[in-house]
């Protein structure tokens, strides 16, 4: 028993070991870079290697959607905050409630679906491989979006 401890111990540190000098082997430093400041437009850039053209089409893209995604994150705040004094009111009115729930998930929908619309805007500019690349990172992380934050570099959070 004393040796299957130390064995299951060395292999686990050998593998971890293995897998570290993978990593950093394989890693790229310039996407390495973009991901350490945070700059999700650099790391776009440099990750899906996108050249110069392909990156200003890509911003323009993006500061164009800006605008649509900060009016999404209005309306569902708006929503949300009705919805929640509904809840918070001392005899709570269940389809009134219910409606507002609706709403919320509606317009979530909507944000969603706009978000996918330009991603593949996006993903349209770049190279078909790196375009395919990202369309498979990003589009089944949308869903997951929680609506209460700016998007990171994980793409789990989004502005609402």
């Amino acid at each position: 028993m004393k040796h299957l401890v130390a064995t299951i111990a060395l292999l686990a540190a050998a593998a971890g070991a293995a897998g570290f000098v993978a990593f950093q082997a394989t890693s790229d430093p310039e996407v390495s870079r973009a991901l350490a400041k945070q700059d999700a437009m650099e790391w776009l850039r440099v990750d899906f290697d996108l050249n110069e053209a392909q990156f200003t089409a890509i911003k323009k893209l993006h500061d164009a959607y800006s605008v649509v995604c900060e009016e999404h994150c209005r309306e569902i705040m708006r929503a949300v905050r009705a919805r929640n004094e509904l809840k918070a009111a001392p005899q709570a009115d269940a389809p009134a409630i219910a409606t507002a729930e609706r709403r919320v998930e509606e317009l979530r929908l909507v944000c969603e679906s706009a978000i996918a619309t330009h991603v593949r805007e996006c993903a349209a500019q770049m190279s078909p491989e790196a375009g395919q690349r990202y369309l498979a990172l990003i589009l089944p992380k949308i869903k997951d979006f929680d609506h209460q934050a700016p998007p990171d570099l994980q793409l789990n959070k989004h502005g609402h």
